[in-house]
């Protein structure tokens, strides 16, 4: 009988957040598979799971995502990591794949669950607190109010995002912001938005945390999502 995968959201870096369905899963899984960039990589999800699973005599893989230019490329790299999960649940095995902060936004695993459903495989998804729920409650914001609507960016780097979620929205969540503050800031002066409408959101749950306004004199990590509400 072939085996079933879960994609798990593991939250945004407290252990504390990780659900109870969570754990109960990885508690009982018989392969932890692990998304890296590159073989060996460092691992933030596996170390959030760390201090609340018993790894001990857990079978860990790692499954190579490159970030890759072509296309092409990166949709070969994709299947081979999908076909290597693929044969452990050809073996009967479970296998739980961990991914920061919530499953569904912006997740690696999601090219997975689609690709073994739809080679007949069971596949489950659960739920995991994104980074800036975790930081809007950490910085005791409302992401949105009354009618209010919320535009979430990947990237302060899509520029044509940023724009049009600023002129159309009350409340933008920027992520991945860490090296585009600057331009945040100019964004935001260009539109008579105070800079104090920005709330900041770095490593929110680990170490280093910060959570405070827009200072273009601090460096931010890759984990910074930037929080703007243009009621404030």
């Amino acid at each position: 009988m072939a085996g079933k995968i879960y994609g798990i959201g593991v939250g945004p870096g407290d252990p504390e957040l990780l659900t109870l369905k969570a754990k109960k899963i990885l508690d009982a899984a018989d392969v932890i598979a692990v998304p890296v960039k590159e073989a060996g990589e460092y691992s933030t999800a596996l170390e959030i799971i760390r201090p609340v699973v018993d790894l001990d005599g857990k079978e860990i893989i790692e499954v190579v995502f490159r970030m890759l230019r072509d296309e092409e490329e990166r949709r070969k790299c994709r299947a081979a990591a999908c076909e290597q999960l693929a044969d452990l649940l050809r073996g009967g095995k479970d296998i739980a794949m961990i991914t920061l902060g919530d499953v569904s936004v912006y997740s690696t695993y999601m090219y997975v669950n689609n690709y073994l459903a739809e080679a007949g495989f069971e596949t489950e998804i659960i739920p995991g607190i994104p980074s800036f729920c975790s930081g809007a409650a950490k910085a005791q914001l409302a992401l949105m109010e009354g009618n209010e609507g919320l535009a979430i960016v990947p990237s302060a780097k899509e520029n044509l995002l940023v724009d049009a979620a600023l002129d159309h929205f009350e409340n933008i969540v920027v992520m991945k912001s860490g090296g585009s503050i600057e331009k945040l800031i100019e964004k935001l002066k260009a539109r008579d938005i105070p800079l104090s409408a920005a709330t900041v959101l770095s490593c929110v749950g680990m170490e280093n945390e910060y959570i405070g306004p827009l200072d273009p004199a601090r460096e931010y990590s890759y984990f910074t999502t930037v929080i703007i509400k243009k009621g404030e």
